[in-house]
Protein backbone atom coordinates (compact mmCIF):
# COMPACT_ATOMS: atom_id res chain seq x y z
CA UNK A 1 0.00 0.00 0.00
CA UNK A 2 1.24 3.53 -0.82
CA UNK A 3 -0.25 6.62 0.91
CA UNK A 4 0.28 8.80 -1.33
CA UNK A 5 -2.67 6.61 -3.09
CA UNK A 6 -5.31 7.47 -0.57
CA UNK A 7 -4.27 10.84 1.07
CA UNK A 8 -3.93 13.88 -0.38
CA UNK A 9 -0.71 15.50 1.48
CA UNK A 10 0.10 19.15 2.32
CA UNK A 11 3.75 20.37 0.45
CA UNK A 12 6.65 21.62 2.62
CA UNK A 13 6.58 25.18 2.44
CA UNK A 14 9.87 26.10 4.55
CA UNK A 15 7.48 28.61 7.02
CA UNK A 16 7.23 27.31 10.21
CA UNK A 17 3.27 25.67 10.77
CA UNK A 18 2.10 27.06 14.43
CA UNK A 19 -0.71 24.32 15.45
CA UNK A 20 -4.20 25.11 17.72
CA UNK A 21 -4.95 22.75 20.24
CA UNK A 22 -6.71 20.71 17.30
CA UNK A 23 -3.23 19.65 16.18
CA UNK A 24 -2.23 18.73 19.68
CA UNK A 25 -5.20 16.37 19.56
CA UNK A 26 -4.39 14.79 16.23
CA UNK A 27 -0.64 14.45 17.24
CA UNK A 28 -1.73 13.29 20.70
CA UNK A 29 -2.98 10.08 18.71
CA UNK A 30 -0.63 9.86 16.22
CA UNK A 31 2.02 9.35 18.35
CA UNK A 32 0.42 6.94 21.13
CA UNK A 33 0.16 4.65 18.17
CA UNK A 34 3.72 4.81 17.23
CA UNK A 35 4.58 4.04 20.39
CA UNK A 36 2.51 1.78 20.82
CA UNK A 37 3.83 0.03 17.58
CA UNK A 38 7.56 -0.37 19.48
CA UNK A 39 6.18 -1.52 22.20
CA UNK A 40 3.96 -4.05 20.23
CA UNK A 41 7.81 -5.20 19.07
CA UNK A 42 9.64 -5.05 22.59
CA UNK A 43 9.27 -8.79 23.26
CA UNK A 44 9.87 -9.64 19.73
CA UNK A 45 13.92 -7.71 19.30
CA UNK A 46 15.06 -11.72 20.32
CA UNK A 47 18.49 -13.43 18.85
CA UNK A 48 16.93 -15.30 15.23
CA UNK A 49 14.70 -12.65 14.24
CA UNK A 50 14.32 -11.63 10.53
CA UNK A 51 14.38 -7.78 10.20
CA UNK A 52 11.76 -8.44 7.68
CA UNK A 53 9.35 -9.98 10.18
CA UNK A 54 9.96 -6.90 12.33
CA UNK A 55 8.72 -5.03 9.19
CA UNK A 56 5.49 -7.00 8.64
CA UNK A 57 4.29 -6.96 12.28
CA UNK A 58 4.40 -3.50 12.48
CA UNK A 59 2.87 -2.71 8.84
CA UNK A 60 0.40 -5.30 10.25
CA UNK A 61 -0.29 -3.48 13.55
CA UNK A 62 -0.57 0.00 12.18
CA UNK A 63 -3.27 -1.25 9.58
CA UNK A 64 -5.45 -3.22 11.94
CA UNK A 65 -5.40 0.19 13.84
CA UNK A 66 -6.56 2.03 10.82
CA UNK A 67 -3.65 3.89 10.48
CA UNK A 68 -1.45 4.31 7.84
CA UNK A 69 2.72 3.35 7.64
CA UNK A 70 4.16 6.52 6.62
CA UNK A 71 7.54 5.60 5.23
CA UNK A 72 6.04 2.77 2.83
CA UNK A 73 6.08 4.21 -0.29
CA UNK A 74 7.81 7.81 0.95
CA UNK A 75 10.54 8.69 -1.79
CA UNK A 76 10.39 4.94 -2.90
CA UNK A 77 11.00 3.68 0.37
CA UNK A 78 9.43 -0.08 -0.04
CA UNK A 79 9.15 -0.84 3.88
CA UNK A 80 7.19 0.36 7.40
CA UNK A 81 9.85 0.61 9.57
CA UNK A 82 13.71 1.66 9.25
CA UNK A 83 15.99 -0.97 11.39
CA UNK A 84 19.56 0.23 11.72
CA UNK A 85 21.89 -2.44 13.45
CA UNK A 86 25.35 -1.92 14.98
CA UNK A 87 27.67 0.58 13.07
CA UNK A 88 24.31 2.11 11.04
CA UNK A 89 23.11 5.05 12.14
CA UNK A 90 19.63 5.23 10.48
CA UNK A 91 17.54 4.08 7.64
CA UNK A 92 18.64 0.38 7.91
CA UNK A 93 16.20 -1.23 5.14
CA UNK A 94 14.83 -4.40 6.56
CA UNK A 95 15.77 -7.64 4.81
CA UNK A 96 16.67 -11.31 5.26
CA UNK A 97 19.38 -10.70 7.99
CA UNK A 98 18.71 -12.55 11.08
CA UNK A 99 19.51 -9.70 14.66
CA UNK A 100 22.19 -11.92 16.77
CA UNK A 101 22.70 -12.05 20.21
CA UNK A 102 24.95 -8.74 21.19
CA UNK A 103 23.63 -6.89 18.34
CA UNK A 104 22.20 -3.08 19.23
CA UNK A 105 19.63 -2.12 17.04
CA UNK A 106 17.52 1.25 16.56
CA UNK A 107 13.65 0.59 15.22
CA UNK A 108 12.14 4.01 13.80
CA UNK A 109 8.54 4.39 12.60
CA UNK A 110 6.29 6.90 11.66
CA UNK A 111 2.64 6.42 11.56
CA UNK A 112 -0.46 8.44 10.03
CA UNK A 113 -3.41 9.11 11.75
CA UNK A 114 -6.36 11.10 10.34
CA UNK A 115 -3.52 12.79 8.52
CA UNK A 116 -0.99 13.41 11.55
CA UNK A 117 2.57 11.87 11.57
CA UNK A 118 3.60 10.66 14.97
CA UNK A 119 7.34 9.65 13.97
CA UNK A 120 9.97 7.51 16.88
CA UNK A 121 12.32 5.57 17.33
CA UNK A 122 13.84 3.37 20.38
CA UNK A 123 17.11 1.54 20.99
CA UNK A 124 16.94 -2.12 21.78
CA UNK A 125 19.89 -4.78 22.85
CA UNK A 126 19.40 -8.16 21.28
CA UNK A 127 19.98 -10.46 24.10
CA UNK A 128 23.21 -9.38 26.33
CA UNK A 129 25.30 -6.38 24.64
CA UNK A 130 28.45 -5.52 25.25
CA UNK A 131 28.52 -2.71 28.30
CA UNK A 132 30.47 -0.12 25.22
CA UNK A 133 26.87 -0.40 23.39
CA UNK A 134 24.78 -0.24 26.87
CA UNK A 135 26.16 2.53 27.76
CA UNK A 136 26.28 4.51 24.24
CA UNK A 137 22.11 3.53 24.71
CA UNK A 138 22.18 5.45 27.32
CA UNK A 139 24.32 8.40 26.51
CA UNK A 140 22.63 8.58 23.52
CA UNK A 141 18.91 9.14 25.99
CA UNK A 142 20.45 11.20 28.19
CA UNK A 143 21.60 13.39 25.36
CA UNK A 144 17.67 13.33 24.16
CA UNK A 145 16.39 14.03 27.37
CA UNK A 146 18.73 17.38 27.50
CA UNK A 147 17.90 18.78 24.46
CA UNK A 148 14.25 18.54 25.35
CA UNK A 149 14.52 19.76 28.45
CA UNK A 150 15.23 23.39 27.05
CA UNK A 151 12.15 23.69 25.09
CA UNK A 152 9.64 26.43 26.03
CA UNK A 153 8.65 29.58 24.24
CA UNK A 154 11.59 32.07 23.35
CA UNK A 155 14.42 29.22 23.30
CA UNK A 156 15.95 28.54 20.14
CA UNK A 157 16.64 25.52 18.01
CA UNK A 158 20.33 26.29 18.77
CA UNK A 159 19.91 25.81 22.58
CA UNK A 160 18.31 22.56 21.71
CA UNK A 161 21.52 21.46 19.95
CA UNK A 162 24.10 22.86 22.19
CA UNK A 163 22.63 20.80 25.36
CA UNK A 164 22.92 18.00 23.17
CA UNK A 165 26.33 18.28 22.06
CA UNK A 166 27.50 19.24 25.09
CA UNK A 167 26.07 15.66 26.79
CA UNK A 168 27.78 13.69 24.28
CA UNK A 169 31.23 15.06 23.78
CA UNK A 170 31.30 15.78 27.84
CA UNK A 171 30.70 11.33 27.24
CA UNK A 172 33.60 11.41 24.88
CA UNK A 173 31.17 10.30 22.18
CA UNK A 174 30.34 12.46 18.96
CA UNK A 175 26.95 13.92 17.83
CA UNK A 176 26.11 13.42 13.66
CA UNK A 177 25.85 16.36 11.76
CA UNK A 178 24.74 14.82 8.64
CA UNK A 179 20.85 14.21 9.79
CA UNK A 180 18.18 16.49 12.05
CA UNK A 181 14.72 16.51 13.28
CA UNK A 182 12.62 18.15 11.24
CA UNK A 183 9.03 19.87 12.07
CA UNK A 184 5.88 17.54 11.45
CA UNK A 185 1.86 17.44 11.58
CA UNK A 186 0.04 17.23 8.58
CA UNK A 187 3.56 17.41 6.72
CA UNK A 188 6.14 14.34 7.24
CA UNK A 189 9.63 16.63 6.80
CA UNK A 190 8.60 20.38 7.39
CA UNK A 191 10.39 23.28 8.94
CA UNK A 192 12.13 23.79 11.49
CA UNK A 193 15.21 21.80 10.81
CA UNK A 194 16.70 20.73 14.35
CA UNK A 195 20.20 20.31 14.71
CA UNK A 196 21.96 17.89 17.39
CA UNK A 197 25.17 20.70 17.49
CA UNK A 198 24.83 24.29 17.65
CA UNK A 199 25.44 27.41 19.29
CA UNK A 200 23.27 28.51 22.15
CA UNK A 201 20.93 31.44 21.08
CA UNK A 202 20.86 30.56 17.38
CA UNK A 203 18.63 29.32 14.95
CA UNK A 204 15.05 29.86 15.12
CA UNK A 205 12.76 31.06 18.36
CA UNK A 206 10.59 28.34 19.58
CA UNK A 207 6.74 29.20 19.67
CA UNK A 208 3.76 27.44 21.12
CA UNK A 209 2.09 25.20 18.43
CA UNK A 210 5.61 24.40 16.81
CA UNK A 211 5.79 20.74 16.35
CA UNK A 212 9.46 19.04 15.40
CA UNK A 213 11.22 15.99 16.45
CA UNK A 214 14.27 15.46 18.37
CA UNK A 215 16.43 12.81 17.53
CA UNK A 216 20.06 13.01 17.98
CA UNK A 217 21.93 10.01 16.71
CA UNK A 218 25.60 9.09 18.71
CA UNK A 219 28.18 7.43 17.92
CA UNK A 220 30.91 6.09 19.84
CA UNK A 221 33.97 6.73 17.35
CA UNK A 222 33.70 9.64 14.99
CA UNK A 223 30.85 11.88 13.79
CA UNK A 224 31.64 10.88 9.91
CA UNK A 225 29.13 8.81 8.48
CA UNK A 226 28.42 7.67 4.81
CA UNK A 227 25.72 6.39 2.51
CA UNK A 228 25.61 3.10 1.09
CA UNK A 229 24.61 2.18 -2.84
CA UNK A 230 21.30 1.23 -1.68
CA UNK A 231 20.34 5.23 -1.51
CA UNK A 232 19.09 4.63 1.96
CA UNK A 233 21.49 3.27 4.46
CA UNK A 234 23.76 5.43 6.78
CA UNK A 235 26.73 4.02 8.52
CA UNK A 236 29.82 5.36 10.61
CA UNK A 237 32.85 6.01 8.30
CA UNK A 238 34.78 3.89 11.32
CA UNK A 239 32.64 1.66 11.58
CA UNK A 240 31.94 2.41 15.62
CA UNK A 241 28.99 1.80 16.68
CA UNK A 242 26.08 4.44 16.29
CA UNK A 243 22.17 5.02 18.79
CA UNK A 244 19.61 7.17 17.91
CA UNK A 245 16.25 8.57 20.48
CA UNK A 246 13.66 10.30 19.04
CA UNK A 247 10.21 11.93 20.15
CA UNK A 248 7.81 13.86 18.11
CA UNK A 249 6.99 16.51 20.57
CA UNK A 250 5.15 20.12 20.56
CA UNK A 251 6.25 23.77 22.27
CA UNK A 252 3.40 24.96 24.75
CA UNK A 253 2.89 27.64 26.47
CA UNK A 254 4.98 26.75 29.30
CA UNK A 255 6.88 23.56 27.86
CA UNK A 256 6.58 20.91 25.80
CA UNK A 257 4.75 18.09 25.12
CA UNK A 258 5.97 14.68 24.24
CA UNK A 259 3.47 12.74 21.81
CA UNK A 260 5.21 9.58 21.51
CA UNK A 261 5.60 8.58 24.92
CA UNK A 262 5.64 4.64 25.27
CA UNK A 263 1.93 4.12 27.45
CA UNK A 264 3.55 1.11 28.49
CA UNK A 265 6.93 2.75 29.52
CA UNK A 266 9.32 1.04 27.28
CA UNK A 267 11.08 3.78 25.60
CA UNK A 268 13.95 3.05 26.59
CA UNK A 269 13.93 -0.71 27.03
CA UNK A 270 16.06 -2.30 29.34
CA UNK A 271 19.12 -3.34 27.64
CA UNK A 272 21.28 -6.37 29.24
CA UNK A 273 25.16 -6.17 29.28
CA UNK A 274 27.06 -9.10 29.06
Amino acid sequence: MNQSDTVEFPHKTGHIRLHDEAGFEGMRKAGRLAAECLDMLTPHVVPGVVTEDLDRLAREFILDNGALPACLGYRGYRHTLCISVNHVVCHGIPSERTLREGDLANIDVTVLVDGWHGDTSRMYGVGKVPARARRLAEVTYDAFQRGLEVVRPGATTGDIGAAIQAWVESQRCSVVRDFCGHGLGRVFHDAPNILHYGKKGTGEVLRPGMFFTIEPMVNLGKWQVKILSDGWTAVTRDKSLSAQCEHSVGVTETGYEVFTASPAGLFQPPIQAD
